[in-house]
């Protein structure tokens, strides 16, 4: 066999062992951690859904608006799911005539889907209501006229909406679906910030990366070296 033969066989194995480890190295990282289970909270904007910029105890809704709520895993505002029907104000409130000095606000509230339900928990069945409020009433208090129980952390989060879930508030979710401790997302937002490169929002660490790195630049040495002895 020529002696190039010798030398390309073992440099090839080299970089596929490498490349192999990168993967694994990058699938650990990515599967370590699938997003945050929490409740969202959206304004209607026409028929679609906008996620909203401040939480649920700051906005103070106009009359005529529509607000959504859902329940679900995912790792950032970006990520977040939309609740499962269209933000309709005429349907939702057409049975509820105006009053004055008071506004109504639809509310839809989708507890979302039994995959994204905590261990031993069945979803409720996705709802709507509208809610008749005093005019200065924030968008909390439109909710908490409809959907008590509610239930909220230390930070004035969301945790629960009639009651659902029991238990948990903002958790971290790993991707085989256990819970892992974390900081529960921000109560102004009502969603976990985006992953910011430190390795808590779930994505590859900078030291994961960092040791990829190093492991291809080894195999590159190898490759060199093993050519300059040809």
């Amino acid at each position: 066999m020529p002696s190039g033969t010798l030398l390309r066989t073992p440099i090839a194995a080299l970089l596929t062992t490498l490349l192999a480890a990168s993967a694994v190295l990058l699938g650990a990282g990515g599967a370590d951690a699938a997003g945050y289970r929490y409740w969202s909270f959206w304004e209607g904007e026409g028929k679609s859904w906008a996620y909203a910029t401040q939480g649920p105890s700051l906005v103070r809704p106009d009359d005529g608006t529509v607000q959504g709520f859902r329940f679900a895993v995912g790792e950032d505002s970006s990520d977040a799911d939309r609740p499962r029907r269209v933000p309709d104000f005429e349907a939702i409130c057409a049975s509820l005539p105006s009053k004055d000095g008071a506004k109504r606000v639809a509310l839809v509230i989708d507890p979302g889907t039994a995959e994204d339900a905590p261990a031993g928990e069945k979803p409720p069945a996705l709802r709507t209501a509208c809610a008749q409020v005093p005019l200065d009433a924030s968008s909390a208090e439109a909710l908490a006229s409809v959907a008590k129980p509610l239930r909220y952390d230390s930070s004035a989060m969301i945790c629960a909406i009639s009651g659902y879930p029991k238990t948990g508030c903002g958790e971290q979710v790993s991707g085989d679906g256990s819970r892992k401790p974390a900081e529960a997302p921000s109560a102004t937002t009502s969603a976990p910030a985006p992953d910011d490169g430190s390795g808590s929002g779930g994505g590859p660490s900078a030291g994961l990366l960092l040791g990829i790195g190093a492991i291809l630049l080894l195999g590159i040495a190898a490759v060199l070296q093993a050519r300059r002895r040809r």
